[in-house]
């Protein structure tokens, strides 16, 4: 029996589900298959730079692949919709007798694997699919009624005890094949037309062994000391491992169980820094049933509808005062800046500019998310999404419409002495560490005599207007009941 392993977002060769199954279940050998399909891309406004991050990725994986006997093939299809035929093709030329491959749980990406898996059934080639994103399969998570989590703590302590009571969980290795495909691997093109991104590709290296390298790393250095320099992006003690994760060059599962046994196998206790880290990844996980579960917000839609009603304003100059880091509040603009220059933002700076494009410049949150689809090399619509809609009150779990970060006190709080705004916005260097944080408050001259850009907004002003508008819209949803 023949396999072939169909990739996705799962660009690497140790705990991959799908290929690992492959070379268990084809004696005779497994063929590899990654397919560029610009069309999806571009519909999901993903960021140029990532694309050129999964292009260098693929040059690693063919080799990783080639080490073990599998040749993989490069194809380049116009429109998602010739996938299906795409498959049948390959297929049928090297006598293929099942795919493989992992599942994705966006809207456009399950119509496409449901079209494709009619279309190999039909020619009697058995499709086999796999849940490689999540640590535990979703269907495994759900409450005692079968009904999906709606709120993010519950779903944790469920997810918890159904991991404390699977002892099976562990990596799968690197596959070994019987027989050595012969058949010569395609090109891969170092460029796609169209795509060019400005980031520097040196600040992130591809491939599964950088991304394992990080995080081991990461775990040994800072993960016990996550709790207390997470929030700092001055410190840069972060694990930067998720660009790795949203193209698959290293599995969630490897994440959380290198984390778990750096806190002694304590999943909800021991150390704090490991246990916020592993959270964060199960809240990876929370997201993605939310995907299933409610596939609307695949669509350009609120999590919660009746937000759709919010009178969001239409003001492209503020917009563009935002995505370029020009908006007058020092925090917001270094990290929209940092975003710009590297293809990545702190985390807590992701919430902060966040909150303040849709609650103090009161623009519609997609706006944003395009933009971070745009700009960020670790974009990945289920993360993406969910933090937008959490930050701007219109999610499933959402912080309350009332809690809005004030971009100063975050400064002052997480930035104090304005190392990390000095880096990204320099004009600002003769600013003492106190003054920093509010230039045309607490030194006008000086933030006129360095073209810093005056604030865009009155913060007080702003912080009325969305509490009142989300308090009409509250008033109403009640008047409707």
């Amino acid at each position: 029996m023949r396999g072939l392993i169909w990739f996705k977002k799962d660009l690497r060769i140790i705990d991959q589900l799908a290929l690992y199954h492959a070379c268990q279940q084809s004696p005779d050998g497994v063929i590899g298959l990654y397919i560029i399909d610009m069309a999806m891309w571009q519909k999901h406004h993903v960021s140029h730079c990532q694309i050129e991050f999964i292009l260098r990725g693929l040059q690693q994986l063919k080799l990783d692949l080639d080490a073990i006997g599998i040749p993989l093939l490069i194809k380049q299809i116009d429109k998602t919709e010739n996938i299906p035929a795409c498959l049948l093709n390959i297929t049928t030329e090297h006598k293929i007798d099942a795919v493989f491959f992992n599942r994705e749980y966006e809207v456009n990406e399950k119509k496409r694997d449901k079209l494709v898996t009619a279309a190999l059934t039909q020619k009697n080639i058995s499709v086999l699919s796999f849940d490689d994103q999540l640590i535990i399969p979703a269907n495994l998570t759900l409450k005692s009624n079968g009904e999906y989590f709606k709120v993010f703590t519950p779903f944790k302590r469920n997810w918890l005890n159904v991991f404390s009571n699977n002892k099976n969980l562990s990596l799968l290795p690197k596959p070994k094949l019987i027989n050595k495909m012969t058949i010569p691997a395609s090109p891969l093109p170092a460029t796609l037309p169209g795509i060019a991104s400005s980031i520097d590709p040196a600040l992130w290296p591809a491939g599964e062994a950088t991304a394992r390298k990080l995080l081991r790393a990461f775990t040994q250095e800072n993960l016990l000391h996550y709790d207390t320099k997470r929030d700092f992006p001055a410190l840069d003690k972060t694990s930067k491992i998720s660009p790795y994760l949203a193209v698959g060059m290293i599995s969630p599962r490897e994440c959380f169980l290198t984390a778990l046994d750096q806190n002694n196998h304590e999943l909800d206790s021991g150390n704090k820094g490991a246990t916020i880290w592993m959270s964060e990844l199960i809240w990876r996980e929370f997201y993605r049933t939310i995907l299933i579960e409610v596939p609307r917000i695949c669509m350009n839609q609120a999590y919660q509808a009746i937000t759709d009603k919010l009178p969001w304003r239409n003001d492209d100059s503020l917009l563009e005062s935002w995505q370029q880091g020009k908006t007058g509040f020092p925090l917001v603009d270094a990290a929209m800046r940092q975003l710009n220059t590297t293809g990545w933002m702190h985390n807590r700076l992701r919430m902060v500019v966040a909150m303040f494009l849709s609650k103090n410049l009161f623009l519609d949150w997609r706006l944003g998310e395009k933009y971070f689809s745009e700009k960020l090399i670790d974009i990945d619509f289920a993360s993406n999404n969910g933090g937008w809609q959490w930050s701007a009150s219109t999610g499933t779990d959402a912080v309350p419409y009332f809690r809005l970060f004030n971009p100063t006190s975050q400064s002052e709080r997480f930035d104090p002495e304005g190392k990390f705004i000095r880096h990204y916005c320099p004009e600002l260097q003769a600013f003492n560490h106190r003054d920093i944080h509010n230039p045309y408050e607490k030194n006008p001259t000086l933030a006129a005599k360095s073209r810093y850009p005056k604030p865009i907004i009155d913060y007080k002003l702003s912080r009325v207007r969305i509490l009142t508008a989300f308090k009409k819209l509250t008033d109403k949803r009640e008047e409707d009941v």
